[in-house]
């Protein structure tokens, strides 16, 4: 297909496809003449991966570089190309480690989870200070997290990555299970976090709706 082409199956406007062309993130057509190229399937699959790094998780291009490069490197393995996917794209910055014992000791609780759970999770992932930020947080605000509170948390969120790597196909083209990843990890995060909030507000209204006073209640759809 001409690149015209190839924009349109893509929603890619020509200009950005040959930006990525210059930048060596798409790789170039089979020449034609001095002036023409055509694309194929493999084209159109890469710039639907690149669009989609770029638009669901807002990544610069040396973060949408490094992923290519994780999907081009035949000798990394399906875990270690997700994880590679899961670092550059959903990974705070690692903060500047406060030294002091609040911060301490949250890092020792949110490793001592983990021992007790058996996850095989490497000691530089950055949700592990993520997880110990929060806890830490949570002292900070006087409202400590307790252990079997962590303990739910961690149940909830295994069920729920069991079930986001059910749907993932081993036996799926490269780019196709990072595209997968990355949506999964970015857009269903949303979902996720919109059901729990949804779901505080069931549970607050079935806990406490039901002390107040008819007239003070909110009208409901149903009512």
């Amino acid at each position: 297909m001409r690149i015209s082409e190839l924009s349109r199956r893509s929603g890619v406007p020509v200009a950005t496809i040959k930006y990525y062309l210059r930048e060596g993130l798409l790789p170039k057509g089979e020449a034609t003449s001095s002036t023409q190229a055509t694309y194929g399937a493999t084209h159109l699959r890469r710039l639907r991966l690149i669009r989609a790094l770029v638009e669901v998780t807002d990544a610069p291009l040396v973060k949408v570089r490094a992923a290519l490069d994780a999907i081009d490197d035949r000798g990394m393995d399906v875990h270690d190309l997700l994880g590679s996917a899961q670092h550059a794209f959903f990974a705070d910055a690692k903060a500047a480690k406060a030294d002091d014992t609040g911060e301490r000791e949250a890092e020792e609780r949110a490793a001592a989870l983990l021992a007790e759970l058996g996850w095989s999770v490497t000691d530089h992932s950055p949700a592990r200070d993520q997880l110990a930020r929060a806890i830490a947080t949570m002292d900070r605000l006087g409202r400590p997290v307790g252990d079997e509170m962590l303990r739910v948390y961690a149940a909830a969120a295994r069920m729920v990555a069991e079930e986001d790597l059910r749907c993932l196909d081993p036996e799926a083209p490269r780019e196709e299970m990072v595209e997968y990843a990355v949506a999964v990890s970015a857009v269903m995060e949303r979902a996720l976090m919109a059901l729990r909030l949804l779901a505080q507000e069931d549970a607050s209204a079935r806990r406490f709706d039901g002390d107040r006073p008819a007239e003070g209640r909110p009208r409901r759809m149903d009512d």
